[in-house]
């Protein structure tokens, strides 16, 4: 049980060692659909109404417990602007998963997912796993994107689907819960001796990843 004087969680998890796997996450989307609101839920369970543009690239870790495994995740947060592309794609190399997210109330966002998993198969490991999640699904007044418009272009695409809310919480933590089982499953189906991710470069290292950028994240 923590006591007053330990540190927040997310510094305890980030200075942590003791994990039996590192799995490198990104989020990735036009901007203003909710990334960084999806990831400050995830990871502080706190949403701040107010927008402000992440500026390259920020990165939280949350330590989790699957398959009786403890699997610290290092969760990149991206800008979606057009101007940081060349610096967040250069992060997608070594990520073993993806959240690309769009708004379910701005059809632009949507038209744009198919743009994001072009730049997905360009520049990331050949294995890493996507969910497609259609975020801010409590605006169901201003809805554009129908769920079965989500679910069917996520089936084109070969990808898991969710709907979900950064600002009332639902399928935040089941998003991320996925998209760590669906990378555990594949390296079960390939893991060997010599193969374990980040071991010898047939998997992804985490030393792959740049330093990151100064970001304003509070949206």
């Amino acid at each position: 049980m923590a006591s007053a004087g330990d540190p927040p969680t997310g510094q305890r998890d980030a200075a942590d060692q003791n994990f039996d796997y590192m799995f490198k996450l990104l989020l990735i989307g036009n901007s203003s659909v909710g990334k960084t609101s999806f990831l400050f839920r995830y990871a502080d369970d706190s949403f701040t109404p107010a927008f402000v543009s992440t500026v390259g690239i920020d990165f939280k870790v949350k330590t989790v417990y699957r398959h009786d495994k403890r699997i610290k995740l290092q969760i990149w947060d991206t800008a979606g602007q057009e101007r940081y592309r060349t610096i967040t794609t250069a992060y997608y190399r070594g990520a073993m998963g993806f959240l690309l997210m769009y708004d379910v109330t701005n059809q632009e966002s949507f038209a744009a997912v198919q743009d994001w998993a072009t730049q997905i198969k360009t520049y990331s490991w050949d294995n890493a796993q996507v969910i497609l999640v259609g975020n801010k699904c409590d605006l169901e007044d201003e809805r554009v994107v129908p769920t079965e418009e989500g679910q069917r272009l996520a089936d084109d695409l070969g990808f898991k689907f969710f709907e979900a809310s950064a600002k009332e919480n639902i399928n935040v933590k089941q998003v991320f819960e996925r998209l760590v089982d669906v990378i555990c499953e594949k390296m079960n189906e390939s893991l060997e001796p010599s193969s374990s991710p980040g071991s010898n470069g047939k998997g992804p290292a985490l030393g792959d990843t740049p330093l990151p950028h100064t970001s304003s994240c509070p949206c």
